[in-house]
């Protein structure tokens, strides 16, 4: 019998994880209120060196959903929020919870364009977003549904001291202030949301029903395969990857956490590991606008986190940055960092546990799956190069792209597929997608993966980035992860050149270092010491800058686009 069958993981769960774990019928709404009740003089916010408690936060909290209430916003009804993190976004998704509404979060700094058929499919009358994006909302309000703009001046949550510099008006302040916050005609102000004027304050606001099986979140998935599909995420399944997380994580919530909140929340990675398991577990948390390193390393060093989610190449910066700073952490360790979105070097995890004297391990999900699948265990018995085990109740297998009922056996590669509580309900207005992205009730990755017969799982690629030279399949992460040990590469992209019969040549597209010069015949013999030959990329470009996400994580899709039109122009 296969490693899935048996569910051979189970068996190198930490001794603190159990297989099989109760979830009961919480909505966000429910643990939100249970944290409070317990934790209502505990810290709940930092930022900028400004905090509050989870009492503070309720009040706006309270205020803002009575708020919503005021202008119809009712059970089911969808609320945008287009914001960075700050304490009114925290306080907006939960008001929007208690409503019994759904949350559609959108990149604030996306543009109209890419918008306004995102506004057009999910239906969303009233927006909470930046102040400096206000005005591009107001592009779209003639062209959908929307109505009213809620804009948020981020720097209202920041200290007294803070606001006051910012006043200054001397140029370089003042770069600094239009930065943070800018002029939102034709808005409802967030102060004038949570006031008395429009719905009491919300002292006597009263939850709405709410079910753990209702849409809690819409969030809109990459376009780079097609038109962006917003995938509904129930409270079940966010709260089902909460459960999941902290029966992983040694001793989470039971000292006092600080979770750094570095990831943006408008990705699921953010919402589900910060935000909602932060709230689950009554942690204080660290909120950042943007991942800036230079903001990123004042909190480490002021008010170092105990759990850090990230992507590998923030966990590089931030290494780069204590390197020259000499800094060193082992006296304040971050106790928990949890790295997921691309496939994490070796090199960096062995870096980052003796810079910040706790663990860090990789592991893997989707928007679709709320988000968390696999993950390494957290007991020190992590396994580098590998996403980890299936998380508890959570169902994996390598099935046969071909016949997608035929199990792969173990150590053999094929289309990873998953089912669980936390996979998520479908696609909005697209039964099609929806149909097409299961088979029976397994949800299929899109990943190309292997399971080894102790239930370890390596991803191999993106089942539609997989690069076929020669009638090799060459698999792009696999490349890049041994060029990318090369000192002089800083960013790499490796992706097929189309060939006139059909097949791919593998090329690689780098960003180099400060003071590096591109050296391909250097790079190839250094492939060559790693690499079967056929492996190794025909052609070296150099750019100046790789596509990515808004995690940081390099879109290989993107990257071959840029690199056709580059070469179609010459």
């Amino acid at each position: 019998m296969s490693a899935s069958e048996t569910k051979a993981w189970t068996k190198l769960y930490a001794p603190w994880t159990e297989p099989e774990l109760e979830y009961g019928e919480d909505t966000l709404a429910s643990i939100y209120d249970r944290n409070l009740e317990l934790n209502a003089d505990k810290p709940a916010t930092y930022f900028f060196g400004r905090g509050q408690n989870y009492k503070e936060l309720d009040q706006q909290v309270r205020a803002a959903a009575a708020g919503l209430k005021a202008f119809g916003i009712r059970p089911g009804d969808r609320v945008a929020i287009v914001l960075p993190n700050c304490p009114q976004h925290l306080a907006a998704f939960f008001a929007i919870q208690k409503l019994g509404a759904t949350v559609v979060e959108h990149n604030p700094l996306y543009t109209a364009h890419e918008l306004e058929g995102l506004f057009k499919d999910h239906g969303a009358r009233v927006a909470i977003t930046w102040d400096k994006a206000a005005p591009t909302l107001e592009m779209i309000r003639a062209t959908t549904d929307l109505e009213t703009i809620v804009s948020v001046n981020m720097t209202e949550a920041m200290p007294r001291r803070m606001q006051l510099l910012l006043s200054i008006p001397i140029p370089p302040i003042s770069a600094k202030r239009d930065a943070l916050t800018g002029a939102a005609p034709n808005t409802v102000p967030w102060s004038t949301l949570i006031s008395q004027a429009i719905g009491g304050n919300g002292r006597d606001f009263v939850n709405n029903e709410v079910s753990h099986d209702d849409t809690a979140l819409i969030l809109y998935t990459s376009g780079t395969t097609g038109a962006p599909k917003g995938a509904m995420i129930s409270h079940a399944n966010i709260l089902a990857n909460c459960v999941m997380g902290k029966a992983w994580v040694p001793g989470l919530g039971e000292k006092p956490e600080r979770f750094l909140a570095a990831l943006p929340f408008f990705h699921v990675y953010g919402m589900t590991t910060v935000v909602a398991l932060g709230v689950y577990v009554g942690a204080e948390i660290i909120l950042l606008p943007a991942p800036q390193i230079p903001l990123i390393m004042d909190v480490i060093k002021k008010h170092t986190p105990t759990w850090a989610p990230g992507v590998p190449t923030l966990y590089d910066k931030i290494l780069a940055a204590a390197e020259e700073k000499g800094m060193d952490k082992t006296q304040h360790p971050i106790a928990s960092s949890f790295s997921g979105a691309a496939t994490l070097p070796v090199r960096t995890v062995a870096r980052w546990e003796a810079f910040s004297g706790g663990l860090l391990v990789e592991g893997y999900g989707l928007t679709e799956t709320a988000p968390v699948i696999c993950a390494n265990p957290m007991d020190g018995n992590h396994r580098p190069g590998y996403v980890g085990l299936p998380f508890p109740d959570t169902e994996v297998r390598i099935a046969n792209p071909e016949n997608l009922d035929e199990t792969m056996p173990d150590g053999e590669e094929g289309e990873l597929l998953v089912r669980g509580p936390q996979v998520f309900k479908g696609y909005l207005n697209n039964p099609e997608a929806t149909a097409a992205t299961f088979h029976g009730d397994w949800f299929r990755t899109g990943d190309a993966g292997v399971m080894e017969e102790d239930g370890f799982v390596r991803l191999v690629a993106r089942l539609k980035e997989i690069i076929i030279t020669g009638g090799f399949n060459v698999y792009p992460g696999e490349v890049e992860e041994a060029i990318s040990a090369h000192p002089d590469i800083e960013g790499i992209a490796v992706v097929g050149r189309p060939r006139h019969d059909g097949s791919e040549d593998v090329v690689a597209c780098v960003t180099l270092r400060d003071g590096a010069a591109l050296d391909p015949e250097g790079l190839k013999d250094f492939a060559r010491e790693r690499l079967t030959r056929y492996k190794v990329p025909r052609t070296f470009y150099h750019f100046e800058e790789l596509a990515k996400d808004q995690l940081g994580k390099i879109r290989r899709r993107e990257v071959q686009q840029d690199l056709l039109k580059m070469l179609g122009d010459k």
